[in-house]
């Protein structure tokens, strides 16, 4: 394997890199609580990935199984106890526990734990997560089941 083509052609470098403190307020926050912040969407990286700080209350939350036809996911898992499943079974990952999904595979992850928890969601490439996250907190429940079922094909969600 090898390096991809270049992107930066200049000679000197340039100033480009972004900083997000640590107590930014999150871009999203649910009904439950949970919040989303969006630490690298796909347009500020130039479609390379997507990265998400995902904070889940004590109460059951998360999506069932489901895959992805154009977009890897990667779990990070910073505090708590989060359930992912890798298509085979659920797994209880603890923080540093790292699980990546290639396009295609089957997954789904839940706070089952009765405490918070969060992690890092990574998307590649960077794929235009925030409406979605942002269409799930408008609520699904007003929409016509042919108006649901085209709201998950257009952010690349394949329920089983």
């Amino acid at each position: 394997m090898s390096y991809p083509p270049a992107r930066y052609e200049g000679e000197n470098g340039e100033i480009s890199a972004t900083y997000r403190p640590a107590g930014h307020e999150p871009e999203l926050t649910y009904p439950s609580g949970n919040t989303v912040h969006y630490l690298a969407t796909g347009e500020s990286t130039g479609g390379l990935f997507g990265l998400y700080r995902w904070e889940m209350g004590p109460n059951p939350s998360g999506p069932g199984k489901h895959f992805h036809r154009s977009i890897s996911e990667s779990f990070y898992i910073l505090t708590g106890t989060i359930r992912i499943y890798n298509g085979e079974r659920w797994i209880d990952t603890v923080p540093g526990d790292f699980v990546h999904v290639p396009a295609g595979g089957v997954h789904a992850f839940r706070n089952e734990s009765g405490e918070p928890a969060s992690m890092l969601l990574h998307f590649s490439p960077g794929a235009p997560r925030e409406g979605y996250f942002e269409g799930l907190a408008e609520g699904l429940d007003k929409l016509s089941d042919e108006e649901r079922s085209e709201f998950f094909l257009r952010h690349d969600n394949h329920w089983l």
